[in-house]
């Protein structure tokens, strides 16, 4: 077995111990509102700090993945998600919400997003880079899975501290995982990329120079693109219409409708569980398809579901309501991977980096969402304005995705990586 693949296996165990808390916040906004008395607004800001820090840090993590190898920055990641998670529990005030569900998490799971994704598959795969990305993406789909139900029953019988300090465990638990088995480039070993044609350059160890600098370096080229502004225009819907509206509110949209939060929870995974299956085949499709037109099919179709969501809350789960968690489960993020072909596309060598530019736009439409919706909770006293919006946007997003052309990027358009 090449061993690109026990590479990409272990990344995909990280990505779930990193996936763990933040699905917490979506069943905690009840147990933490009883206790503490906070809003669903202070609550979600704290949700949103956690977002955006998952987008904006990620660039800069992808760059840091250059310059001091994977292993390193993922385990540092990995040890703040523990210690923000296990940190909630001495939590008093809503500032100390924001410092550890916020800040440190945030931090934590920002260094291992999607770029983490992109820098893997573009060193360690040639052939099946596609279906490796959907795989890898699927992580954090099933570290949902893993965990929603989990952290739900825990919270109900235990209080919410419980599922805290389980999910500051499992993040603890990878860290040896990845110091053991992940290495930075395939040359490390004397392998080739998975794929690769002889004297091909993918996955030769290449010295970087710059560090965190270097992604303000490819922010200021890919800045200038057509591409890039579209591709983040629509990926910044994407997460609107998901992590910030759907992936934070869901649970508590349902329990307005007399859902139980143990089903309303359990519904939620069970587009987790969809979620993998969706983004494995969105994974094989990009390596066959034009990713342009999947992702004007992914986001019209989202746009259109999300728009019949406010009909089907009901106090018991209706078929209708099954066929929506279905179908948009397949839909979830089966964005990534032709979004992260498209970087790889237009943007050469610095395709993780302006992907993980890509993403920050991503996560700052989930924190302006989560925020949003908490908002129009609050003052309109239900959530149905909110799925009506982001149904609509997902068109607009469809639309931003055909508008999509350009010409073709090889190399690496900025300095500060070279050969070893």
């Amino acid at each position: 077995m090449h061993p690109a693949w026990l590479v990409a296996a272990t990344g995909f165990v990280a990505l779930i111990g990193a996936a763990g808390f933040r699905s917490v916040p979506s069943v905690l906004i009840d147990p933490l509102h009883r206790e503490f008395g906070w809003s669903h607004a202070t609550i979600g800001t704290a949700v949103s700090l956690n977002v955006l820090l998952y987008g904006l840090i990620s660039p800069f993590a992808a760059a840091l993945m250059d310059r001091f190898g994977i292993r390193r920055v993922v385990a540092v990641a990995l040890v703040l998600i523990a210690a923000g998670s296990g940190l909630t529990v001495f939590m008093t005030q809503p500032w100390q919400l924001l410092a550890t569900w916020g800040l440190l998490v945030g931090l934590g799971v920002g260094s291992m997003s999607m770029p983490f994704v992109a820098t893997i598959t573009g060193r360690w795969f040639v052939r099946n880079r596609g279906l490796v990305t959907g795989v890898m993406t699927a992580g954090g789909a099933t570290g949902q899975l893993v965990f929603l139900p989990l952290v739900s029953a825990l919270a109900q019988a235990h209080g919410w501290r419980t599922p805290s300090l389980v999910v500051a465990g499992t993040a603890l638990a990878v860290v040896p995982l990845v110091l053991l088995f992940i290495r930075d480039y395939p040359s490390d070993i004397g392998e080739t990329a998975y794929g690769a044609e002889p004297g091909s350059g993918v996955g030769v160890r290449v010295r970087v120079t710059g560090g965190a600098s270097r992604a303000l370096s490819v922010l200021s080229a890919v800045s200038w693109k057509p591409q890039f502004w579209l591709l983040a225009g629509g990926f910044a819907i994407c997460g609107a219409s998901t992590n910030g509206l759907v992936g934070t509110h869901f649970v508590s949209a349902a329990h307005d409708h007399g859902m139980p939060p143990t089903t309303a929870a359990s519904l939620l995974a069970t587009v987790g569980v969809f979620d993998v299956a969706g983004t494995i085949a969105s994974g094989w499709l990009t390596d066959r398809l034009d990713s342009r037109w999947l992702l004007v099919g992914y986001y019209s179709l989202r746009g259109l579901s999300l728009m019949i969501l406010p009909m089907l809350f009901s106090p018991h789960t209706q078929p209708s309501m099954w066929v929506f968690i279905v179908f948009y489960g397949l839909d979830w993020i089966a964005t990534v991977p032709p979004t992260v072909a498209l970087c790889r596309k237009f943007f050469g060598d610095d395709g993780p980096i302006a992907f993980g530019w890509v993403f920050a736009s991503h996560q700052i439409g989930a924190a302006l969402a989560a925020t949003g919706a908490g908002v129009i909770r609050d003052t309109r006293g239900s959530y149905d304005l909110a799925w009506f919006l982001a149904g609509g946007l997902c068109l607009v997003a469809a639309l931003m995705s055909g508008a999509i052309r350009g010409r073709i990027t090889t190399g690496s358009p900025v300095d500060g990586a070279v050969v070893a």
